[in-house]
C-alpha cells in the first residue's frame, strides 16, 4: 500500500532476499496489477437504471465469493434489470483503489485496509463503504515440525500477503500483544515477517522459505493441504468471533449520481449472501465455478472443503471492528491516526435491508452526518 502523506501506510520493501528464488514468480504473477476484465456481456431484461453500466471491481478469492456467486448465478445482473454489469477483478487492495479514483470501476468488494488507506489517502473525498461481505476466513498456518505453540512462532519465518494489508497489521497487532519486537517496515525482530503475494506463498512453503503464513481462503487451506497446520483462527481474537474481512465501497461521485443503481447491487449482495447461507453448498460450487472461469483452474475439494465454513457472509459491515484494525495499524506505526468519520454510507443498505424484513447494521458512529 503506497502513500504519499502521513496519513496513509507505508510502502516498504519486498523480503526479497528471503525468497531468492521466488522473486521471478513474483514478478509474473501481476500482484497489484492492472485488473482483468470481464468483456462477457450479460442480456439483461427490466427496466435500465440511471446509469446504462455499472463497473464493479473484486478479487478472485472466496472472501469475495458475494461478488463470486452474485456474478455467477446472475443475482446481482437482475437485481441491475437493463443496467449493464461489467466486471474486473484484481489481485490486491491497492490496485483496486487505483481503479476507483481513476474512475476505471464504480463499486468493489475490498478489505478494511485499504478502505481505510483510501479514504485517509483522499482526506475522505474518493470513497465511502455502503455495505459488508464477509467476516472471518483468516488463519495462522505453520509448519508443525518447525512450530507446535504459538509460542514457537518467536524467531520463525512467517509470510503475510504485503506490506500493511488487512492480515499483515492483523500479525504485527498480534507479535506486539505477545510481547515481541518486530520493525514493520522492514519485518525483522523477534518474528521475520516476509510480505509475500498469496499466489506463491504454498510454492514459498514448500520450498522451505517460510515456516507459516498468516493468510485469508483459500491460500490458509492450500498450506493446509501441503502439510501445514492451523495454529490459530483469527477470529477467536475478535469479540463474537467477527471481523470485517470484506467491505463494499463506491465512490462518492458515483452514489451521488446513481443512487438507485447502488442501491440495486446492494439488493443484490444482500439476495447473495441469503442464497449463500440458505445453500452452502450450491454456493461452495458456485463460487469454484467463478473462480475457474477467471483462473482457468478451480480449488481442489480439499481446499475449498477446508476453507468454506471459515467465513462468515454478512451485510453488516462490522464497522466497530474496521476501527479497530485501524487502531492496529496505528499501534504497529504503520498508519498517523486517520479520521474515519464519514467513511460509511449505510443508508442505502438499511434501506435494502428493512425492505427485506432484515434488521439494520450500524456505522458505530462512523457515518456520513
Amino acid at each position: 500500500m503506497s502513500a504519499t502523506s502521513r496519513t496513509t501506510l507505508r510502502r516498504g520493501a519486498v523480503a526479497a532476499a528471503a525468497l531468492p528464488l521466488l522473486i521471478g514468480a513474483l514478478a509474473s504473477c501481476g500482484y497489484g496489477s492492472e485488473a482483468k476484465n470481464d468483456e462477457k456481456k450479460v442480456a439483461a431484461e427490466g427496466k435500465k437504471l440511471s446509469a446504462d453500466t455499472v463497473r464493479l471491481g473484486y478479487f478472485p478469492n472466496l472472501t469475495h465469493a458475494t461478488a463470486l456467486v452474485g456474478h455467477q448465478e446472475g443475482i446481482l445482473q437482475k437485481e441491475l434489470g437493463g443496467t449493464q454489469l461489467k466486471v474486473s477483478t484484481f489481485n490486491a487492495g491497492p490496485s483496486e483503489i487505483e481503479a476507483l479514483n481513476a474512475d476505471s470501476i464504480d463499486i468493489g468488494f475490498i478489505g478494511p485496509s485499504p478502505s481505510i488507506n483510501g479514504y485517509t489517502k483522499s482526506k475522505g473525498s474518493n470513497l465511502r463503504i455502503v455495505g459488508g461481505a464477509a467476516s472471518g476466513g483468516v488463519k495462522l498456518v505453520v509448519n508443525p515440525d518447525k512450530i507446535k505453540t504459538l509460542d514457537d512462532v518467536k524467531g520463525k519465518k512467517i509470510a503475510t500477503p504485503q506490506l500493511g494489508n488487512t492480515q499483515d497489521v492483523a500479525f504485527l497487532n498480534w507479535i506486539s500483544e505477545k510481547g515481541w519486537k518486530v520493525d514493520a517496515q522492514s519485518g525483522k525482530g523477534d518474528v521475520s515477517v516476509l510480505r509475500t503475494d498469496n499466489k506463491i506463498t504454498p510454492d514459498a512453503y514448500k520450498a522451505g522459505s517460510i515456516d507459516g503464513a498468516w493468510v485469508p481462503e483459500p491460500t490458509a487451506s492450500k498450506l493446509v493441504s501441503e502439510g501445514g497446520k492451523v495454529l490459530l483462527d483469527e477470529s477467536d481474537l475478535w469479540p463474537d468471533k467477527k471481523f470485517v474481512i470484506t467491505n463494499i465501497i463506491v465512490s462518492q461521485k458515483f452514489l451521488k449520481a446513481h443512487p438507485d443503481v447502488v442501491e440495486a447491487v446492494l439488493r443484490g449482495s444482500v439476495a447473495t449472501n441469503k442464497w449463500i447461507n440458505a445453500n452452502p453448498e450450491k454456493a461452495k460450487a458456485s463460487a469454484n465455478a467463478k473462480l475457474k472461469e477467471l483462473s482457468g483452474k478451480p480449488l481442489g475439494d480439499k481446499v475449498i472443503n477446508s476453507a468454506w465454513p471459515s467465513i462468515q457472509f454478512t451485510n453488516d459491515p462490522l464497522a466497530a471492528t474496521l476501527q479497530a484494525q485501524a487502531d492496529h495499524a496505528v499501534k504497529a506505526g504503520l498508519l498517523e491516526k486517520p479520521d474515519l468519520n464519514g467513511i460509511y454510507d449505510l443508508k442505502p443498505l438499511n434501506k435494502v435491508l428493512k425492505a427485506a424484513g432484515q434488521p439494520e447494521v450500524s456505522d458505530a458512529g462512523l457515518g456520513v452526518k
